[in-house]
Protein backbone atom coordinates (compact mmCIF):
# COMPACT_ATOMS: atom_id res chain seq x y z
CA UNK A 1 0.00 0.00 0.00
CA UNK A 2 1.10 3.69 -0.53
CA UNK A 3 1.22 5.36 2.40
CA UNK A 4 -1.25 9.11 2.33
CA UNK A 5 0.48 10.49 5.29
CA UNK A 6 2.96 12.04 3.78
CA UNK A 7 0.86 13.18 0.75
CA UNK A 8 -1.43 14.91 2.82
CA UNK A 9 1.21 16.64 5.34
CA UNK A 10 2.48 18.05 2.01
CA UNK A 11 -0.86 19.28 0.94
CA UNK A 12 -1.00 20.80 4.37
CA UNK A 13 1.76 22.66 4.53
CA UNK A 14 1.41 23.77 1.00
CA UNK A 15 -2.20 25.02 2.01
CA UNK A 16 -0.24 26.89 5.16
CA UNK A 17 2.62 28.26 3.21
CA UNK A 18 0.73 29.23 0.37
CA UNK A 19 -2.19 31.07 2.79
CA UNK A 20 0.75 33.01 5.01
CA UNK A 21 2.56 34.18 1.75
CA UNK A 22 -1.08 35.59 0.41
CA UNK A 23 -1.30 37.14 3.20
CA UNK A 24 2.32 38.74 3.69
CA UNK A 25 2.21 40.07 -0.59
CA UNK A 26 -0.54 41.42 0.73
CA UNK A 27 0.56 43.53 3.88
CA UNK A 28 3.79 44.16 1.90
CA UNK A 29 2.04 45.69 -1.18
CA UNK A 30 -0.81 47.71 0.59
CA UNK A 31 1.08 49.03 2.79
CA UNK A 32 3.45 50.40 0.14
CA UNK A 33 0.26 52.23 -1.06
CA UNK A 34 -0.57 53.21 2.28
CA UNK A 35 0.83 56.78 2.87
CA UNK A 36 -1.06 57.92 -0.45
CA UNK A 37 -4.44 57.88 1.12
CA UNK A 38 -3.25 57.52 5.03
CA UNK A 39 -4.41 61.38 5.24
CA UNK A 40 -7.99 60.86 4.26
CA UNK A 41 -10.36 62.19 7.86
CA UNK A 42 -12.09 59.15 6.92
CA UNK A 43 -9.18 56.51 7.65
CA UNK A 44 -8.01 58.08 10.64
CA UNK A 45 -11.78 57.83 11.88
CA UNK A 46 -11.75 54.15 10.74
CA UNK A 47 -8.70 53.22 12.66
CA UNK A 48 -9.78 54.82 16.34
CA UNK A 49 -12.64 52.97 15.52
CA UNK A 50 -10.56 49.74 15.13
CA UNK A 51 -9.29 50.35 18.53
CA UNK A 52 -12.81 49.96 19.66
CA UNK A 53 -14.10 46.37 19.85
CA UNK A 54 -17.35 47.17 20.16
CA UNK A 55 -17.60 50.04 17.43
CA UNK A 56 -20.80 50.46 15.69
CA UNK A 57 -18.97 49.72 12.27
CA UNK A 58 -19.27 46.66 9.99
CA UNK A 59 -15.46 44.94 9.45
CA UNK A 60 -14.65 41.67 8.78
CA UNK A 61 -11.08 40.83 9.91
CA UNK A 62 -9.09 38.03 8.44
CA UNK A 63 -6.02 37.10 11.17
CA UNK A 64 -3.29 34.45 10.66
CA UNK A 65 -1.33 33.72 13.53
CA UNK A 66 1.74 30.99 13.60
CA UNK A 67 2.96 29.99 17.11
CA UNK A 68 5.98 27.51 17.82
CA UNK A 69 5.60 24.76 20.09
CA UNK A 70 8.40 23.65 22.81
CA UNK A 71 9.14 20.54 25.29
CA UNK A 72 7.76 17.43 23.19
CA UNK A 73 6.63 18.88 21.27
CA UNK A 74 9.53 21.03 19.88
CA UNK A 75 9.63 21.86 16.23
CA UNK A 76 5.84 22.00 16.26
CA UNK A 77 3.98 24.61 14.89
CA UNK A 78 0.24 25.71 14.91
CA UNK A 79 -1.27 28.03 12.39
CA UNK A 80 -4.59 29.92 12.86
CA UNK A 81 -6.80 31.58 10.23
CA UNK A 82 -9.78 33.15 12.43
CA UNK A 83 -12.18 35.10 10.14
CA UNK A 84 -13.77 37.15 12.61
CA UNK A 85 -16.88 39.25 11.47
CA UNK A 86 -18.27 41.90 13.41
CA UNK A 87 -21.64 43.67 13.19
CA UNK A 88 -23.38 45.63 15.05
CA UNK A 89 -27.00 46.34 14.94
CA UNK A 90 -29.04 49.49 15.91
CA UNK A 91 -31.71 48.26 18.70
CA UNK A 92 -33.38 51.55 19.62
CA UNK A 93 -32.06 55.15 20.31
CA UNK A 94 -30.08 54.56 23.11
CA UNK A 95 -28.94 50.91 22.35
CA UNK A 96 -26.74 48.86 19.97
CA UNK A 97 -25.95 45.21 19.67
CA UNK A 98 -22.38 44.13 18.37
CA UNK A 99 -22.05 40.52 17.13
CA UNK A 100 -18.47 39.19 16.96
CA UNK A 101 -17.96 35.91 15.62
CA UNK A 102 -14.59 33.83 15.61
CA UNK A 103 -14.45 30.65 13.21
CA UNK A 104 -10.86 29.40 13.02
CA UNK A 105 -9.34 27.40 10.62
CA UNK A 106 -6.30 25.45 11.88
CA UNK A 107 -3.27 23.37 10.63
CA UNK A 108 -1.20 21.89 12.62
CA UNK A 109 2.21 20.42 11.86
CA UNK A 110 5.68 18.38 12.55
CA UNK A 111 4.02 17.15 15.87
CA UNK A 112 5.66 14.13 17.21
CA UNK A 113 2.10 12.56 17.63
CA UNK A 114 0.62 12.09 13.98
CA UNK A 115 -2.92 12.08 15.59
CA UNK A 116 -2.06 16.01 16.49
CA UNK A 117 -0.57 16.85 12.75
CA UNK A 118 -4.37 17.78 11.65
CA UNK A 119 -6.09 21.02 9.65
CA UNK A 120 -9.61 21.95 9.63
CA UNK A 121 -12.50 24.02 11.28
CA UNK A 122 -12.57 24.71 14.68
CA UNK A 123 -14.78 25.54 17.06
CA UNK A 124 -16.21 28.62 16.55
CA UNK A 125 -17.23 31.59 19.45
CA UNK A 126 -19.84 33.69 19.31
CA UNK A 127 -20.44 36.97 21.45
CA UNK A 128 -23.25 39.67 21.60
CA UNK A 129 -22.71 42.69 23.01
CA UNK A 130 -25.61 44.96 24.18
CA UNK A 131 -23.70 48.29 23.93
CA UNK A 132 -25.22 51.80 24.93
CA UNK A 133 -25.05 54.47 21.79
CA UNK A 134 -23.32 57.14 23.96
CA UNK A 135 -20.17 56.97 26.88
CA UNK A 136 -21.14 57.54 30.22
CA UNK A 137 -20.21 60.80 31.38
CA UNK A 138 -17.23 59.72 32.33
CA UNK A 139 -16.20 58.60 29.08
CA UNK A 140 -16.23 54.74 29.69
CA UNK A 141 -17.39 52.90 26.71
CA UNK A 142 -18.62 49.33 27.41
CA UNK A 143 -21.04 46.29 26.76
CA UNK A 144 -21.85 43.20 28.06
CA UNK A 145 -23.95 40.12 27.39
CA UNK A 146 -23.35 36.01 26.51
CA UNK A 147 -20.73 34.35 24.33
CA UNK A 148 -21.24 30.80 23.00
CA UNK A 149 -19.51 27.88 22.15
CA UNK A 150 -20.42 26.18 19.03
CA UNK A 151 -18.42 22.73 18.71
CA UNK A 152 -17.97 22.80 14.68
CA UNK A 153 -14.30 21.10 14.81
CA UNK A 154 -13.90 18.62 12.08
CA UNK A 155 -10.99 17.08 13.47
CA UNK A 156 -11.17 15.84 17.11
CA UNK A 157 -7.57 17.49 18.00
CA UNK A 158 -9.17 20.36 16.71
CA UNK A 159 -11.98 21.33 18.99
CA UNK A 160 -13.42 20.09 22.49
CA UNK A 161 -16.91 18.85 21.07
CA UNK A 162 -18.64 20.65 23.61
CA UNK A 163 -20.90 23.50 23.67
CA UNK A 164 -20.36 26.34 25.70
CA UNK A 165 -22.42 28.94 27.07
CA UNK A 166 -21.13 32.19 29.35
CA UNK A 167 -21.03 36.04 30.27
CA UNK A 168 -18.74 38.38 28.34
CA UNK A 169 -17.90 41.73 28.60
CA UNK A 170 -15.80 44.90 27.33
CA UNK A 171 -14.96 48.06 28.85
CA UNK A 172 -12.35 50.81 27.09
CA UNK A 173 -11.77 54.77 27.31
CA UNK A 174 -10.52 56.62 24.08
CA UNK A 175 -8.38 59.82 25.08
CA UNK A 176 -7.15 61.61 22.17
CA UNK A 177 -5.10 58.70 20.54
CA UNK A 178 -4.97 56.56 23.12
CA UNK A 179 -7.24 53.47 23.69
CA UNK A 180 -7.02 51.60 27.01
CA UNK A 181 -9.11 49.03 28.02
CA UNK A 182 -10.05 45.12 28.59
CA UNK A 183 -12.59 42.38 27.14
CA UNK A 184 -13.17 39.37 29.13
CA UNK A 185 -15.46 36.30 29.07
CA UNK A 186 -16.10 33.02 31.07
CA UNK A 187 -16.93 29.99 29.03
CA UNK A 188 -18.87 26.63 30.99
CA UNK A 189 -19.46 23.32 28.86
CA UNK A 190 -22.81 22.92 28.95
CA UNK A 191 -23.55 19.37 26.72
CA UNK A 192 -21.83 17.59 24.16
CA UNK A 193 -19.26 14.20 24.02
CA UNK A 194 -19.21 13.19 27.68
CA UNK A 195 -15.97 11.32 26.91
CA UNK A 196 -14.44 14.20 26.18
CA UNK A 197 -13.09 17.01 29.35
CA UNK A 198 -15.35 19.99 30.26
CA UNK A 199 -14.61 23.39 29.82
CA UNK A 200 -14.35 25.89 32.10
CA UNK A 201 -12.28 28.72 31.09
CA UNK A 202 -11.53 32.36 31.47
CA UNK A 203 -10.59 34.80 28.76
CA UNK A 204 -8.69 38.06 29.73
CA UNK A 205 -7.70 40.12 27.18
CA UNK A 206 -6.39 43.75 28.16
CA UNK A 207 -4.97 46.29 24.71
CA UNK A 208 -3.23 49.35 24.35
CA UNK A 209 -3.22 51.41 21.34
CA UNK A 210 -2.34 54.75 19.99
CA UNK A 211 -3.59 55.73 17.00
CA UNK A 212 -1.54 58.63 14.83
CA UNK A 213 -3.16 60.97 12.79
CA UNK A 214 -1.58 59.38 9.11
CA UNK A 215 -4.51 56.65 10.46
CA UNK A 216 -1.37 54.03 11.44
CA UNK A 217 -2.19 51.88 14.90
CA UNK A 218 0.91 50.50 17.19
CA UNK A 219 -0.75 48.42 19.65
CA UNK A 220 0.41 45.65 22.77
CA UNK A 221 -2.64 43.62 23.88
CA UNK A 222 -2.68 39.74 25.48
CA UNK A 223 -5.04 37.34 25.16
CA UNK A 224 -4.66 35.56 28.18
CA UNK A 225 -6.62 32.27 29.47
CA UNK A 226 -7.30 30.58 32.47
CA UNK A 227 -7.86 26.93 32.53
CA UNK A 228 -9.89 26.00 35.75
CA UNK A 229 -9.96 22.32 35.61
CA UNK A 230 -5.91 22.17 34.87
CA UNK A 231 -5.48 25.57 36.90
CA UNK A 232 -2.93 26.33 34.36
CA UNK A 233 -2.50 30.01 32.27
CA UNK A 234 -1.94 30.38 28.54
CA UNK A 235 -0.33 34.04 27.88
CA UNK A 236 0.58 35.13 24.51
CA UNK A 237 1.65 38.88 24.51
CA UNK A 238 1.20 40.62 21.23
CA UNK A 239 2.90 43.57 19.83
CA UNK A 240 1.08 44.76 16.81
CA UNK A 241 0.73 47.83 13.63
CA UNK A 242 -1.43 48.68 11.83
CA UNK A 243 -2.66 50.89 9.04
CA UNK A 244 -5.94 51.79 7.49
CA UNK A 245 -5.85 53.12 4.02
CA UNK A 246 -8.04 53.22 1.00
CA UNK A 247 -8.05 50.92 -2.13
CA UNK A 248 -10.66 52.87 -4.62
CA UNK A 249 -13.71 53.44 -2.34
CA UNK A 250 -13.01 50.52 -0.05
CA UNK A 251 -11.26 50.85 3.09
CA UNK A 252 -8.89 48.36 4.58
CA UNK A 253 -7.01 48.18 7.24
CA UNK A 254 -3.77 45.68 6.98
CA UNK A 255 -1.82 44.87 10.43
CA UNK A 256 1.82 42.68 10.96
CA UNK A 257 3.63 41.72 13.92
CA UNK A 258 5.34 39.80 16.73
CA UNK A 259 3.63 37.81 19.50
CA UNK A 260 5.40 36.13 22.48
CA UNK A 261 4.24 33.55 25.00
CA UNK A 262 4.69 34.05 28.33
CA UNK A 263 3.62 31.41 29.92
CA UNK A 264 1.72 28.00 28.64
CA UNK A 265 1.21 24.44 29.67
CA UNK A 266 3.56 21.95 29.27
CA UNK A 267 4.70 21.02 25.65
CA UNK A 268 2.88 24.32 24.68
CA UNK A 269 3.27 26.98 22.88
CA UNK A 270 6.44 29.17 23.73
CA UNK A 271 8.82 31.69 22.24
CA UNK A 272 7.85 34.10 19.70
CA UNK A 273 5.50 33.43 16.63
CA UNK A 274 3.53 35.92 14.45
CA UNK A 275 0.49 37.43 13.17
CA UNK A 276 -0.48 39.38 10.16
CA UNK A 277 -4.39 40.53 9.92
CA UNK A 278 -6.52 41.77 6.72
CA UNK A 279 -9.43 43.83 8.20
CA UNK A 280 -12.74 44.75 5.42
CA UNK A 281 -14.32 47.99 6.75
CA UNK A 282 -18.03 48.59 5.96
CA UNK A 283 -18.74 51.99 7.37
CA UNK A 284 -22.46 53.06 7.62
Amino acid sequence: MVAMWPVRQFEREMMMHKTASCLLAAVAALSLAAPAHAQDASAEEMAKKLSNPIASLISVPFQYTSDPYGGTNDGATANRLNIQPVIPFSLNEKWNLITRNIVPVIWQNDFPSAAMNESGLGDITSSLFFSPKEPTAGGLIWGAGPVFLLPTATEDVLGGEKWGIGPTGVALKQTGPWTVGALADHIWSVAGNGDRANINATYLQPFLSYNTKTATTFAVNTESTYDWRTRQWSVPLNFMVAQVFKLGPQLLQVQAGARYWATAPDNGPEGWGWRVQLTLLFPK
